[in-house]
């Protein structure tokens, strides 16, 4: 016997499902409540990191399907209390075009603290904490 996932959880890993396939648009933007607002950290990738709305949030997937040939999420733990989920995920995925020095066809990894609140069913806020792996940089350069 199994016993139920928070609700919250549920949706947390949909929503990841959803963007791993570059759900973009209305349908990517069904998971936020209206208010929403997604802070990513600093990282390899954004170092001065990013505060996005939904409106913002959907144009960044628009841009990552132009970016990426393929993507995934490996939610590796989760954990939920009240309205907030916080997951453990494993992020891969695969360049389509250069980015600076990174060639196309490059496997980037990294490993992702994310923190939701839900209000309402919906995602409020979403906080990253992405670690990335090394970056493949082209060595021709």
């Amino acid at each position: 016997m199994t016993a139920a996932r928070h609700p919250d959880i549920e949706t947390a890993i949909r929503y990841h499902q959803a963007v791993a396939e570059f759900t973009a648009g209305a349908e990517l933007a069904a998971f936020f409540h209206p208010d929403a607002t997604h802070h990513e950290y600093p990282n390899a990738l954004f170092p001065d990191g990013n505060i996005r709305n939904v409106q913002e949030l959907c144009a960044a997937a628009e841009a990552g399907r132009r970016t990426l040939s393929s993507q995934s999420f490996e939610v590796l733990n989760a954990v939920a209390m009240g309205d907030q989920v916080a997951l453990e995920v494993l992020w891969t995925g695969t360049t389509a075009i250069p980015l600076g020095s990174i060639p196309a066809g490059s496997t980037l990894r990294a490993h992702i603290a994310t923190f939701l609140e839900f209000r309402d069913g919906l995602i409020l806020a979403q906080r990253n904490y992405d670690c990335y792996e090394r970056i493949p940089v082209d060595m021709k350069s």
